[in-house]
């Protein structure tokens, strides 16, 4: 599973863009418990969540003309480096590197199939500091439309090591489990998932990463969600040797899934 010892390739920061952020803050507070920080010292629309005192996401602006949406952050050494390899296996950069303060350096890019994703090379800030506990990030899923392109463009760019498995409950199914180059099983950090255009209608019918968040009670979770403004694209369900989960979607259109681990 994740941890805060980001290795590269590891999801290590993820935040959410969108118009309003009062919303934003009332929400994610009543589902997850979240508290919110704003950056500096002011009344900032934008900052950073919190679950016992610890970084757990950001919230920030959104560009003009996007949707809202999570958007998952991986360790990368060399931010500049990394825009090379992203163009010379066909993806985009979308937003070219820069430092945020000293905190470390960012760039935003998509993948060959149209998949969003950044890039985070660390300096005073390795990442968030709550992982795998209840109420913070502990996977992420990409939903592409190619999987053997996606595998490839991810090997090239971070190394990922890859295990097919089987659908749960679906023999028909692949699922793809990604873990940083050499590390073991306890290491794995998400899935990979090869879905037809169709089942893509949240991003617009493009491939799109999104972030699986612990919880203690799926259910009561959903229900938090839907009371709060959200809805419930599919579950809950009970996933044998995973756990019961729900994916969502928030008010503003940005879709996570809630998971209870089975273990």
């Amino acid at each position: 599973m994740i941890t805060t010892d980001f290795s590269v390739g590891s999801p290590c920061w993820l935040d959410l863009g969108v118009r309003d952020s009062a919303a934003a803050k009332t929400f994610y507070g009543g589902v997850f418990g979240w508290t919110f920080q704003p950056f500096g010292s002011g009344e900032e629309e934008f900052g950073l969540f919190k679950s016992e005192g610890r970084n757990v996401a950001a919230l920030g602006p959104l560009d003009e003309g996007a949707r809202s949406a999570w958007m998952i952050y991986f360790n990368t050494p060399d931010v500049d480096a990394a825009v090379s390899k992203v163009r010379q296996a066909g993806g985009t950069v979308r937003v070219d590197p820069f430092d945020v303060n000293d905190q470390g350096r960012m760039a935003q890019f998509t993948d060959p199939q149209g998949a969003q994703f950044a890039a985070w090379q660390p300096g005073k800030t390795a990442g968030v500091e709550m992982v795998d506990e209840p109420n913070s990030l502990m996977w992420v899923e990409l939903y592409t439309t190619d999987a053997s392109a996606a595998k490839e463009f991810y090997k090239g760019l971070y190394g990922w090591d890859f295990t097919d498995m089987p659908m749960p409950g679906d023999e028909s199914g692949t699922y793809t489990i990604i873990g940083p180059s050499g590390a073991p099983q306890e290491r794995m950090h998400g899935g990979l998932m090869e879905v037809p255009q169709e089942a893509l209608a949240l991003a617009g019918g493009n491939p799109f990463w999104h972030p699986v968040f612990h919880t203690v009670d799926c259910d009561a979770t959903i229900a938090k969600v839907t009371e709060l403004g959200g809805n419930i694209v599919m579950g809950p369900e009970d996933a044998e040797g995973v756990g019961r989960m729900a994916v969502c979607l928030d008010p503003f259109g940005a879709d996570f899934v809630v998971l209870k681990p089975s273990m």
